[in-house]
Formats: C-alpha cells, sequence, structure tokens
C-alpha cells in the first residue's frame, strides 16, 4: 500500500486490509461488513469504483469534505479518487458493498445508461425504493452463493454475466428516478464530458485518437483533456485507453475470435502494433493475457 499525505488504496490491496470478502478477483469484490476494516475511520483515497447499498442503520462520512448521511434503502457511489474520512455507523447497521476497478466500469456502461453514470457522479447518493433495493441484493446473494457452491460455477464468464446484469438493472433504477430539470441546461465542460463518454460507450467506435473525439465535438484536444481532468481526474487519453481495453479485454476473454480477428475488429493495422498496445497496457501478449485467464477451459 503507498503511503503519503493520504493514504491510497488500490483494488489489490483490498484482501491485506480486509479479510472477510465474499467475492474477490482482482478487479471485482463483493463484501458485506465495513466496520470491521482497520484504520476506516482515518482519512483515505480509494483507486476504484465502490458501490454501497445500505440495508439496515445508517452510514455517515465526508467524500472530498462534502458530508453524506444514508439511511435504510440508501444507496452510494464512491468514485475512483474520492477522499473518504469521518466514517461513522449506527450500531445496527447492515450493508452490501461490491467493488471494481475503472476500466471494468467501462465494460458495464453503454449510451442508454450514460445518464445515469454522470447523474451518480454528481449526486453519489440514491434513495431507492424497497424493491430496487431487493433486486441488488438478490443479485448480490446469487453471486455469493455461486462462489460457496463452486460445483454450480461455471467459469468466470459466468460470474460477469450476473454482474453486469447487476450493474444494468442498478443503473437502470437510478435512471427512472431521475427528474428531467437533473439534465437541465448543462455547462459547456459539463455538456463535452457528457457527450465525450457517451462516445466512448458507443461499442461501434473504436478510435483511440484524442484528436478525433475532439474534432467530432468541435474543441481542441487541450481543451477535452482539462475537461476530463476536472470531472474525472483522468485525461482524456487515459478514458480512451480504459474504454479500449475494456473491449479488448472483454473479446480476449468471452469470444472465440482469434488475436488477429481481435485486432482487426478494434482498427488496428497490424498484429504487431495491437500486440505492443495490449503488454503496454496489460504487460502481457494477447495470448499470455487469454492463457493467464485460463482462456477456453
Amino acid at each position: 500500500m503507498k503511503q503519503n499525505r493520504i493514504t491510497q488504496i488500490d483494488l489489490n490491496d483490498v484482501p491485506s486490509v480486509y479479510h472477510n470478502l465474499k467475492y474477490n478477483d482482482g478487479e471485482i469484490f463483493f463484501a458485506d461488513n465495513i466496520t470491521s476494516i482497520p484504520g476506516l475511520m482515518k482519512q483515505f483515497q480509494v483507486n476504484f469504483i465502490v458501490y454501497v447499498m445500505v440495508l439496515e442503520g445508517h452510514l455517515t462520512l465526508d467524500l472530498n469534505s462534502v458530508n453524506y448521511r444514508l439511511r435504510r434503502n440508501c444507496s452510494l457511489l464512491i468514485e475512483r479518487k474520492m477522499v473518504i474520512d469521518n466514517v461513522k455507523t449506527s450500531e445496527n447497521f447492515r450493508c452490501r458493498i461490491c467493488a471494481i476497478s475503472t476500466d471494468v466500469g467501462f465494460s458495464f456502461i453503454n449510451k442508454n445508461l450514460m445518464q445515469s453514470v454522470m447523474h451518480l457522479l454528481a449526486n453519489p447518493v440514491i434513495e431507492m425504493e424497497k424493491d430496487d433495493i431487493e433486486l441488488m441484493v438478490k443479485y448480490y446473494d446469487l453471486l455469493v452463493f455461486k462462489m460457496d457452491h463452486p460445483e454450480m460455477n461455471f467459469g468466470r464468464e459466468t460470474m460477469r454475466d450476473i454482474i453486469r446484469c447487476f450493474a444494468y438493472d442498478l443503473l437502470s433504477n437510478i435512471n427512472k428516478h431521475l427528474k428531467p430539470e437533473d439534465d437541465d441546461s448543462p455547462r459547456q465542460g459539463d455538456r463535452i464530458f457528457r457527450q465525450f463518454m457517451l462516445l466512448l460507450a458507443d461499442n461501434t467506435n473504436i478510435n483511440r485518437s484524442v484528436k478525433s473525439y475532439a474534432d467530432e465535438l468541435c474543441v481542441s484536444p487541450k481543451y477535452l483533456t482539462s475537461v476530463c481532468r476536472k470531472h474525472s481526474d483522468y485525461t482524456a487519453s487515459e478514458l480512451i485507453a480504459a474504454s479500449v481495453m475494456s473491449r479488448i479485454k472483454q473479446l480476449l476473454l468471452y469470444s472465440d475470435l482469434s488475436i488477429k480477428e481481435i485486432a482487426g475488429e478494434m482498427g488496428f493495422q497490424n498484429l504487431s502494433f495491437f500486440g505492443k498496445y495490449v503488454r503496454k497496457h496489460l504487460g502481457l501478449s494477447p495470448n499470455h493475457y487469454r492463457k493467464a485467464n485460463n482462456y477456453g477451459k
């Protein structure tokens, strides 16, 4: 775990600070108790996305110095790089927690759900209806059940399919709670960032150039990058790479396409450049990444 003025927690740090995980595959984890995490009351920053559902009691905390209070049937999105402080829970507090790496998060987003995502980033606490929260808990319980019964677990991709349904239903539920005024008259920077994220969420878009996105949005690459930094703490190039790699990982792990076919599908001019791009972002060649993740087994 890296130490500086504010404690930084990466996804791969989680097993060392919390030993009661229900599911953990290095990119996604599920848990159901935060009160037993050592040092929870200290200020820290997470480098992944966290989603918390409150089932009983209440939770108060500061996110980037803004205080939030969650009661029963409330949910909370904690975005990457948010600083968490002053965490307090009631004695009867119960919750469910899902955390995912940022690049995996891209794979759960499409154009129709982007409004929900943007709303959550601006308003991280959502008060959900009882049936909505019950549906989310059923997904969670199903995932835990499958992990407790490995003879009924038919591979990592089945877990991902359930998690994907979990994410879609969550964002769809949030969508129905949005009011028309939530989207009224966005400022230029907000509008540009939203349009950029919609372009990234379009599965037909395989562009990797910041300039091409900036041209489509009628802004300069420098301005697009500054907007992205302001709204997400990422550069435009980093967001593009995260989106591209999310789709490449899906194709490598869950499709029958050859490496050459995937390279062509993603718009790479040759296999060599594709291999270098994958190694740069994953630390492994496409073939080695497939083997490391038990592709085809």
